[in-house]
């Protein structure tokens, strides 16, 4: 006995080394990735809200359609408690997106010891837990707020107790305890009873009808009497789309194709085999979201490949023939592998982080900061959030889902994506960041409709533009002199301008742009003014009424002149 322990020694310390190699690059891999914004899923907005909700101990009505999930809410909101990890994250989203990190890297660690359990070796439980460390599926999915991931690793965690050699009735106990999280956080996780029934059966029947009738009770209890407060439901299915997903690790699809029907013939994975392809088969089922489906179905795959790999390359010819065919199973093993690193190659540029990690968002905010600070805002999920996370009052952000019974009316709207109908009524967008799907849009609620028989601005305010440029008394920077000639500088700013140069000469340097403006079609309302700035200073400072800027201030490269949103029509009467 004594002459094997260092050799088990050595052993344990090579998979200790193993398991910590696989931790840092599942770790890494995902910290790196975290703030990448595609491919985006439009439900994860509303469990980061929900999730903040529970956090900061407020309230929160989602727009609807994104799910239901108060177990796995819950849970979001306890880590990022925890964790302290909306102080430390510039965005809502971010933080939240630090538990899926978290339990990506758990789920990594779950499946080595699963492998283990079900009798890979070394070397093969390793491979499983690479695919699923390095996948950009796996990368790209569990970045997402998804409570599927949190169920998977609930599932994971109840697998390794029921396979462990020397359990004992308290691990089947907890084993059920994970059982009913996993089917609490999401309804998909159901699917996962018939192999953990399938395992407990093979060990010990007495137990298996045990964790059955716990499970039951849990269950009888949680869809029951206590429905209302820890029923999930499914969000409705979306973009993206099961073909997204493939297209961003096509070798991920023919594995999983491949290797789920074909574990059926080996006996370890059989119960695998068989839950997994049920959890596919739901695919193909109208309503059911593949993303929440692919959640869960990612840990299952490298598994059941990892296990028939490792069967083919261990059969064994007869007695009386020479296995000449090992040397090419093993070689083939290898080619498959290098295959499937090979296409990776061509997934990673699509999860690219984008170098603003902020996001439109956070202009979003600042403008809504600097031009309707305090005012009350209609808001979808996504920048509830934000919002709240940058500290706009969570009383004077209002969802439509809320306001359907009657609520205050809102100042304005922030809305994200790219819009797919008609502007609101009375609704004038005034701020556009971003772009595609990540567009977030600011509109003006409350608005007068436009009367028909008024002619429009824009024409006037190009011919206004061109007088001021044929005045040989104002001079003007080639892109200040487009702006004025293309109609897009604010009628009080020409007004203004034309004034002054009655009484000196005008240099205008530019029209600065105010960011998110100009997408929405907005004039430019400020102007920098170069040459006798202590009179262009006290001229505009002098001004009053409709024509008092909201701020005159001196820079070093001259006077910055700022006018407030929405001039008064009719301010360039005789030019229209």
């Amino acid at each position: 006995m004594a002459q094997h322990s260092p050799s088990r020694a050595a052993h344990r310390l090579l998979s200790l080394d193993i398991l910590l190699a696989l931790l840092a690059l599942a770790g890494g891999l995902r910290v790196l990735f975290l703030a990448a914004p595609e491919p985006a899923w439009p439900a994860e907005a509303a469990n980061v809200a929900h999730a903040y909700a529970l956090a900061h101990l407020t309230s929160f009505t989602g727009t609807g359609g994104a799910g239901v999930s108060p177990f796995g809410w819950l849970q979001l909101s306890a880590w990022t408690m925890v964790t302290d990890a909306s102080g430390r994250s510039a965005t809502a989203l971010v933080a939240v997106r630090e538990t899926m990190l978290a339990a990506g890297v758990a789920g990594v660690v779950l499946v080595w010891f699963l492998g283990r359990r079900l009798g890979l070796t070394r070397w093969a439980a390793a491979a499983s837990a690479l695919l699923l460390a390095a996948s950009p599926l796996a990368l790209g999915l569990q970045r997402l707020v998804v409570v599927e991931h949190l169920a998977a690793v609930w599932v994971l965690g109840a697998l390794v107790l029921i396979t462990r050699p020397d359990a004992r009735i308290r691990h089947d106990v907890v084993a059920s305890g994970c059982l009913l999280a996993a089917v609490l956080t999401s309804p998909l996780a159901l699917f996962f009873l018939p192999v953990a029934g399938w395992l407990l059966v093979r060990r010990a029947p007495v137990r298996a009808a045990l964790v059955a009738v716990l499970l039951n009770l849990g269950l009888g209890i949680a869809f029951g009497p206590a429905a209302g407060a820890l029923r999930p439901h499914l969000a409705l299915p979306g973009r993206p789309s099961l073909a997204d997903w493939l297209a961003l690790d096509p070798a991920w699809a023919v594995l999983a194709a491949v290797a789920l029907p074909a574990a059926l013939a080996v006996t370890a994975l059989r119960p695998f085999a068989v839950s997994g392809l049920l959890l596919a088969a739901t695919l193909l089922v109208p309503g059911v979201p593949a993303t929440a489906v692919l959640a869960l179905l990612l840990p299952v795959t490298p598994l059941l490949v990892a296990g028939i790999v490792q069967a083919v390359v261990r059969q064994r010819a007869p007695a009386h023939r020479v296995d000449t065919a090992r040397p090419r199973r093993a070689g083939f093993a290898a080619a498959l592998a290098a295959i499937t690193v090979a296409s990776w190659g061509f997934a990673f540029p699509v999860l690219q982080p984008s170098a603003d990690r902020a996001g439109p968002l956070t202009g979003a905010q600042e403008w809504l900061r600097a031009n309707a600070s305090g005012a009350r805002l209609l808001v979808d999920d996504a920048a509830w959030a934000e919002l709240a996370h940058a500290g706009w009052p969570t009383g004077m952000l209002t969802s439509p889902a809320a306001c359907a019974a009657g609520c205050p009316s809102a100042e304005w709207a922030v809305f994200t994506g790219d819009p797919a109908g008609p502007a609101p009524d009375g609704a004038s967008a005034t701020a556009v960041f971003g772009t595609g799907g990540r567009r977030v849009t600011v509109w003006r609620l409350g608005l007068p409709p436009a009367d028909p028989a008024v002619p429009p601005e824009a024409p006037a305010r190009a011919r206004a533009g061109a007088s001021l440029l044929a005045s040989a008394r104002i001079t003007a920077a080639p892109d200040a002199a487009a702006v004025l000639r293309e109609g897009r500088a604010d009628p009080r700013l020409i007004a203004t301008l034309a004034a002054l140069a009655a009484l000196q000469p005008v240099r205008i340097a530019a029209f600065p742009e105010v960011p998110g403006e100009d997408p929405a079609g907005q004039p430019r309302r400020r102007v920098l003014l170069t040459g006798e700035e202590d009179a262009a200073t006290t001229f505009y400072t002098g001004q009053r009424a409709l024509f008092r800027p909201s701020s005159v201030t001196r820079t070093d490269g001259g006077v910055l002149v700022t006018y407030p949103l929405f001039a008064p029509p009719g301010l360039l009467g005789p030019a229209s």
